[in-house]
């Protein structure tokens, strides 16, 4: 009897697993096998001195009836994309992997959403830094263009939806995106600065720009989040110039926008929100009234990605903006790593 049930048992797990495999589909061409979360990836080079991983449901996750959206993220200064993307924390790996964890964020996005297939591409710059990568290359605003032209021809998703997101010193691929034309592509419908606007610019056109992006289409949505940087400082100097820093420029976004729209205020905790255009065009400042650095945590512990990423959505959540952390179950327990043949030069 004992026999019996053993192969029983054992022809169960062999259909169970049979079954799995002819439901599976061929990995995208020159993608590979995440170990986790049912994911595929790619790292590649879609521009001179950029690296770039795309990171993807399995081919059979992918629902044909669903909107496509392709996220664009750009590592803040100093981080990896390996580090951007996170995993969990343990003793001797560097910090930088566990103080943004964009990957288990938009992982909890995916898992809420039930409109769109979610495609996560972090880039990253030679040198971890986006501004110098721009200094290095005057040409930039060209270069950015087909650095987006070369991985969306890598994702084989039918007129996919673009959103710009970033971080830090990252928001300097999006104001070289922006200088690239006097119009932002349809296809853009979101942008989002995570203590990243540093250099808006009206003399540059930015205002102008995002004012006729966001008025050519209702679901456009252009979010920020900043904090007070104004008197916090680091080994006893101020981390940002007297004319400096995310909290100034947020003011400047602001001073150019009511040049066309009325804005509203509310309060949510430390948090003081502007919005216009039906909360369409988001400011959101954190007061920081313990003049603490708020750089990263806004990013990682405050949800800031998985806010920017779902307000104006129906995956929104109430009182995201605030501690614990609400991804943990989607961390990774090791980075990515590129595949020896993607690693050669």
């Amino acid at each position: 009897m004992r026999r019996y049930l053993l192969m029983l048992l054992m022809i169960s797990v062999h259909v169970v697993f049979s079954a799995s495999l002819s439901a599976a589909e061929p990995l995208w061409t020159g993608f590979v096998q995440s170990p986790w979360f049912e994911e595929q990836y790619q790292y590649l080079q879609p521009g001179p001195e950029v690296r770039a991983m795309i990171m993807a449901p399995r081919p059979e996750k992918i629902k044909p009836e669903h909107l496509n959206r392709v996220v664009l993220f750009t590592t803040p200064n100093g981080s990896s994309i390996e580090q951007t993307l996170g995993c969990a924390q343990k003793a001797g790996r560097d910090w930088h992997y566990a103080i943004q964890h964009i990957a288990a964020q938009h992982r909890q996005w995916q898992s809420l959403n039930e409109r769109e297939n979610l495609i996560l591409v972090c880039l990253e710059a030679k040198g971890l830094s986006w501004p110098a990568w721009r200094a290095r290359h005057p040409d930039n605003p060209r270069l950015i263009r087909d650095v987006i032209a070369a991985i969306l021809k890598q994702i084989p998703l039918k007129d996919p939806r673009l959103t710009l997101a970033c971080h830090s010193g990252g928001g300097s691929f999006l104001w070289g995106f922006l200088n690239g034309s006097d119009t932002i592509p349809s296809e853009v419908d979101r942008f989002v600065f995570l203590d990243a606007n540093y250099s808006f610019s009206a003399a540059d056109g930015h205002g102008k720009k995002f004012s006729d992006w966001l008025q050519g289409d209702k679901r456009r949505s252009l979010i920020v989040l900043a904090y007070d940087d104004r008197n916090v400082l680091f080994r006893g100097k101020k981390v940002v110039s007297p004319t400096g820093g995310t909290f100034r420029a947020t003011q400047r976004m602001r001073d150019e926008f009511e040049k066309e729209f009325a804005f509203q205020e509310s309060a949510a905790g430390d948090f003081k929100l502007a919005t216009a255009l039906e909360g369409r065009i988001r400011l959101v400042v954190h007061q920081n009234p313990e003049n603490q650095i708020l750089h990263t945590q806004l990013v990682g512990e405050m949800n800031g990605y998985l806010y920017g990423v779902t307000v104006n959505t129906p995956e929104a959540q109430d009182g995201l903006l605030v501690s614990p952390r609400s991804y943990t179950r989607w961390i990774q327990p090791e980075p990515f790593a590129m595949t020896e043949q993607e690693a050669s030069p």
